[in-house]
């Protein structure tokens, strides 16, 4: 990590904020994990799993992207004796060789797969809002509409686990000042208002109260990081996908979704000067995946073949609707910080805070 995120801190060693809050937060689990000292943990669980699912079709679901983390979740519930149901948000932005990999993992390990086709008019619409907003993360209208989509099917099924492939391993760090997360309505909404002109009637959205309260705590539906409880290593994990699923690589964390891609290889380093790239690897080199060294040598490297950008940036222009020149326009437009637009973020502190009190108590 360096200053390109602005509020950075350093210690007299030189240690940043970012590394100091992984040894807080994340180094203790990661190792134990790493060593194998939680898959007593993570057996307990999958039998309570079991159990509550018994008399349905399904004891668990999950979301597939076709990405190593997802894919390696698949791999794993599977390996554990779940029965889980995959679910993939379609947002119109699938590479081909996504759906290549998703096709195989689900016929490879008899996993039954529900697909959502976004409205890709509402999508689109939605998209372009997110770019004339200039705000960083223009991936949230995905990222918002991927959990909405996985809490209304656990409920619809009555299932109460979902398999998340979040994990400490290999993303626990991405700087907040990088762009605003996903979760809150309010901010899509007001985005779309400002900048959108398509009603937003079967886009999936969900409100806070029905994320952080009706789905966990009234219909009883958890999430389980399940990778944070094994030995996850991002190198062995493509191994064992590529040699059991037939997994073929694309070349870069989430560019299994071509706009995904163009956002975090060009949108963000070219208007933004945020290279994601830095937080993955940051990540991978405290769990000691890598070495600071083989990082630094991966940073002198394009985010992703040129040639291939330039493909990209022609394309996301022409599924948006408009023309090269009118993207670079809009790119061109002064960068604008999320607190510029409406939002949840005090409630959304709120409740963290609370969260934290009550994991004290």
């Amino acid at each position: 990590m360096d200053t390109s995120d602005p509020v950075i801190t350093f210690d007299e060693a030189g240690l940043c904020n970012h590394c100091q809050r992984y040894d807080v937060m994340a180094r203790e689990i990661v190792a134990r994990a790493s060593r194998g000292e939680r898959l007593g943990e993570l057996d307990s669980i999958v039998a309570r799993i079991k159990e509550a699912g018994k008399e349905r079709e399904y004891d668990s679901i999950m979301g597939l992207s076709g990405g190593v983390d997802s894919s390696y979740v698949a791999y794993t519930a599977k390996r554990l004796g779940l029965r889980p149901l995959a679910v993939h948000f379609d947002s119109g932005w699938n590479s081909e060789l996504a759906v290549n990999n998703i096709e195989n993992i689900v016929k490879k390990l008899g996993i039954d797969l529900h697909t959502h086709v976004v409205d890709w008019e509402e999508m689109r619409d939605l998209q372009l809002a997110f770019f004339k907003a200039s705000v960083a993360n223009c991936d949230i209208p995905t990222d918002h509409a991927f959990p909405t989509i996985l809490f209304r099917e656990a409920a619809r099924h009555g299932i109460k686990t979902i398999l998340s492939g979040s994990n400490f391993a290999t993303e626990f760090i991405l700087p907040a000042s990088w762009g605003y997360h996903s979760g809150d309505l309010r901010h899509i909404l007001d985005i779309h208002r400002r900048f959108g002109r398509a009603p937003l009637r079967a886009y999936p959205a969900i409100g806070f109260f029905r994320q952080y309260v009706w789905y966990p705590h009234v219909r009883g539906i958890k999430t389980l990081k399940i990778l944070n409880y094994l030995p996850y290593n991002k190198f062995d994990a493509k191994r064992t996908i590529i040699q059991e699923l037939d997994w073929r690589d694309y070349g870069g964390k989430h560019y299994e979704s071509v706009f995904t891609r163009f956002f975090q290889g060009y949108y963000l380093p070219v208007k933004f000067g945020y290279d994601k790239r830095r937080a993955h690897l940051a990540s991978l080199i405290n769990s000691g995946q890598l070495s600071r060294e083989q990082a630094m040598v991966e940073l002198e490297e394009p985010t992703y073949d040129p040639e291939l950008q330039a493909q990209d940036k022609s394309f996301v222009a022409k599924k948006l609707g408009i023309t090269e020149d009118e993207l670079d326009e809009i790119f061109r437009r002064p960068n604008r910080d999320y607190s510029e637009y409406a939002s949840n973020a005090k409630l959304f502190e709120w409740g963290l805070r609370l969260k934290h009190a009550l994991v004290r108590l």
